[in-house]
């Protein structure tokens, strides 16, 4: 089996335990369910106000959503012995990480991506807003998943780690967020061009594909 079948075998196999375990991928969409839904009731009945911060609302609460079950990228699988297997295999550790990753993002990131119109109803935003910012979620996303995952590795061997990941990689997706939201912004009263932010956008998902793929195959390779 060559390299991109193991990958998509790896994604595969990802996919069937996260369909049979359950687990981070819905508990993500209540978090993020929750979030949007709640902050509607701290910041009162103004519509205006809640149309304007409304994309900034839905980037923070998919930053936060991101965060559920990622520290069990890679645990679950150090804890069975499974990543001993996968370290030990013919193709490099970084393909194991790319398509590891891949799977965590299909079953969170993307889902977040595809629901965010519908709860941008409960931020009233209108048609054009929604379709902006599930297009900034869906193009940003990776990059949060990618820099989670070098956080993931770090924390692989610790039990109970999700806090510390929390803090090691919440400051590096900071600049996601800003662009995210300037996109989403952008979309609908910014005075940007809604392509610029977007395209900073996918070049940060690009480049934390990259580095964040190295750098968790590194720390994964480290802890052994």
């Amino acid at each position: 089996m060559g390299v991109i079948g193991t990958i998509r075998a790896l994604v595969a196999r990802d996919l069937v335990l996260a369909a049979r375990v359950g687990g981070s991928g819905a508990l993500s969409l209540v978090f993020f369910l929750m979030i949007v839904a709640l902050v509607p009731f701290a910041l009162g009945p103004d519509l205006n106000l809640l149309s304007r911060i409304g994309p900034a609302i839905l980037w923070l609460s998919a930053v936060l959503s991101t965060l559920i079950g990622l520290d069990r990228l890679f645990q679950a699988d150090e804890e069975d012995g499974s990543l001993d297997l996968m370290t030990g295999a013919p193709v490099p550790l970084e393909c194991v990480v790319l398509a590891k990753v891949t799977a965590h993002w299909l079953t969170t990131g993307l889902p977040l991506a595809l629901a965010s119109p519908l709860f941008g109803l409960l931020v009233a935003l209108d048609g054009t807003a929604m379709a902006g910012t599930a297009l900034t979620l869906l193009v940003g996303t990776p990059a949060l998943t990618f820099v989670g995952a070098v956080g993931a590795a770090l924390t692989a061997s610790i039990r109970r780690g999700g806090l510390i990941l929390a803090v090691l990689v919440v400051p590096l997706m900071i600049p996601t967020l800003i662009f995210g939201v300037s996109a989403a912004q952008s979309a609908t009263a910014g005075t940007v061009p809604f392509a610029t932010p977007l395209m900073v956008l996918a070049g940060l998902s690009l480049i934390a594909a990259v580095v964040g793929t190295a750098a968790a195959a590194a720390a994964l390779r480290w802890s052994e």
